[in-house]
């Protein structure tokens, strides 16, 4: 790995994806050998419920409590080497400039079109960023990777090629009542979350360790073809 002296990683979405990225994260940088710092903060307004217990990965004592807050508390017991921070709100306009800073490895794990708009727009506006988004339907999701260094683009934007989220039409989390907030989400398969969290890590540490193909900044994955293709973007 390399050493540059700390890993700041903003995980956004304590969910089906998200909940599986903070654990491999945290496991894999607490054991890592080396003396970086490495802090890890989880950004989630929602609370957990019964529907997530089947896709998520999380314990019957997490229902009603706030994912972000939950999920530090979980991990803070297991790894003693990552600082740990909890937002419990949704990103918006506002907050988003004191959540997100230069350096960041930003990990996306929230199926909302207007969320990945805003995440996308800002990211574009720092110097130094890794955005890493991932997201799925039922048995199939992609990964998109957008880097930027010196203010250089690495790899093209998430929204370049994707008119859904160059033109969200969609609320974001911090728009919806509570009664929306209750409804959102379809149906998913923990094995497809976790196919999406791996392909995420995995770009992780391709690019902490230099080995990363900006080329392969969108990998689509298909659980019923048992695949992950990189699309080369330019």
């Amino acid at each position: 790995m390399e050493t540059d002296g700390e890993k700041r990683i903003v995980i956004i979405g304590a969910g089906g994806i998200g909940t599986i990225v903070s654990e491999f994260l945290s496991r894999y940088l607490n054991f890592s050998d080396n003396d970086d710092k490495k802090e890890i903060m989880i950004v989630d307004g929602k609370n957990y419920k019964s529907k997530n217990m089947e896709r998520q990965l999380i314990d019957v004592d997490a229902l009603g409590t706030n994912k972000a807050v939950y999920s530090v508390s979980k991990l803070k017991e297991k790894y003693k080497n990552i600082e740990y921070s909890a937002f419990p709100y949704f990103l918006d306009n506002q907050n988003i400039k004191n959540i997100i800073n230069e350096n960041d490895y930003v990990f996306y794990c929230v199926d909302n079109h207007k969320s990945r708009q805003l995440i996308d727009k800002y990211c574009r506006k720092l110097d130094n960023i890794t955005l890493i988004s991932g997201g799925n339907e039922l048995t199939d999701g992609n990964v998109q990777i957008y880097i930027k260094k010196g203010g250089d683009e690495k790899t093209v934007n998430i929204g370049k090629y994707h008119p859904e989220i160059r033109q969200a039409k969609d609320k974001s989390p911090s728009e919806m009542s509570c009664e929306e907030l209750a409804m959102e989400g379809e149906p998913q398969l923990f094995f497809m979350n976790a196919l999406v969290a791996i392909i995420m890590c995995t770009a992780f540490y391709n690019i902490i360790n230099n080995t990363f193909k900006y080329s392969n900044s969108e990998i689509y994955i298909d659980m019923i073809e048992m695949g992950a293709i990189p699309r080369e973007r330019y």
